[in-house]
This record gives structure tokens, sequence and C-alpha cells, in this order.
């Protein structure tokens, strides 16, 4: 996706929102940080992938802009190596959209969509925010070579942190998505998504723990 692609949604969406700034500074710093070149997997494909889906998916949301926003925002902020990056990014998407002449509301549930990113735990009946979690966990659906890529990126995202570490870190992580009830929300995509998903997810559990 070329960058006036990119940066058209996102005027699009901040202007959706009822912010009152054009946004172009704003979007070309938020880009870039989705280029930083320590990301091999948050990073801007993975970006433009939510956004594909949240696109394609947008009827099901309350307020699709915020909910674009919120994907714009959710890894804005992103060090492997540091705790609270989503809180982090939550703070700079309520400070930036507020500036931007978002009304406070609006700003304040982008901020809290975006919190949502960090465990994935939807209330029933919250569509925005089960539209993006499922937007963001869409990858653990991907055929297997292409999930194996995914989890390599990961890998060299953590490259600081030794393999046995590591394994047992991601370990927890991934009994931790295994042990929600259900991780994908909306029924339609819960039907597509959630059998490969699993399936990805427990194949991954097994290498790293045999």
């Amino acid at each position: 996706m070329s960058d006036e692609h990119l940066l058209a949604g996102w005027r699009d969406a901040l202007a959706g929102a009822g912010g009152t700034d054009p946004g172009d500074r704003a979007g070309a710093a938020l880009l870039a940080r989705w280029r930083e070149p320590h990301r091999a997997y948050h990073d801007e494909a993975h970006l433009t992938s939510m956004l594909s889906t949240v696109d394609r998916y947008a009827a099901k949301a309350r307020a699709p802009h915020l909910v674009r926003l919120a994907v714009w925002y959710h890894d804005a902020i992103y060090d492997p190596a540091a705790t609270g990056n989503e809180e982090a990014s939550a703070h700079l998407a309520s400070s930036d959209l507020t500036r931007l002449g978002v009304p406070h509301d609006g700003a304040a549930e982008v901020a809290r969509l975006v919190l949502l990113t960090a465990g994935h735990a939807v209330d029933d009946g919250d569509t925005d925010g089960a539209l993006l979690c499922d937007a963001d966990l869409a990858v653990l659906a991907r055929p297997a070579a292409e999930y194996r890529q995914y989890t390599q990126g990961v890998r060299r995202e953590y490259a600081h942190v030794p393999d046995e570490l590591f394994r047992l870190g991601r370990a927890a992580v991934l009994r931790g998505l295994l042990d929600l009830p259900a991780l994908f929300r909306d029924p339609e995509l819960a039907a597509r998504w959630e059998a490969p998903a699993r399936a990805n997810l427990n194949r991954e559990l097994a290498e790293l723990t045999a």
C-alpha cells in the first residue's frame, strides 16, 4: 500500500472522528513509527493488514473511524524490551487526537480501544472492540507457512532474549490465548478463523515445549 493511500486513509479516519486538523504531520510521524528498524512483525505490513480487515468488515462497527484510528495507534509505541507499550500508545493517541481537534469522547474511546489490545478481552456487545481485537489476532488463523513467518518475525523482535527464556515466555503467551473462551468475538469471523488459529497455536506450543 502506497504512502499516499495509507495517509489518505488516516486523514479520512481523523476527519470522520471530528478532527479539525488535517493531520498530515501526525500521520507521517505515525507511519515513521511503524517503520522503525527494530520491528520485524509489528510493522507497516501489520498496520496495513489490520486496516484492510477493518475496512472489509467496517459495517460491524458502531464507529469505524475510531476503530481505524485505534489501529493506527495500537502499536504506535512498540519496544519489545519494555513493558506498558499499550498504555504508552493509548496515551499518545489521546494526546495526539485531542490536539488534532477530535472531541474528548472520541479521543478517549480510541485510547480505550488501544488498551484492549493488551489482553484482547472484550465485553459482550462491544462491537468496536471486537472488530479491533479480531483484526489484531487475524494473523493467528493464517495458513501454516504464513503463521511461521509471523512467529519468526516475533522471535527477531525479541532477539535480545535468550532462547530458553523466550520459549518460556512465548509458551505463556500462547497458553493465555488458548485459555480465552474465544479468540474471535464476531460470530462470522470466529466461524472462519477460530479453528485454524487454535490449530496454529497448539502446534507452536507443542514445538516450544517438546
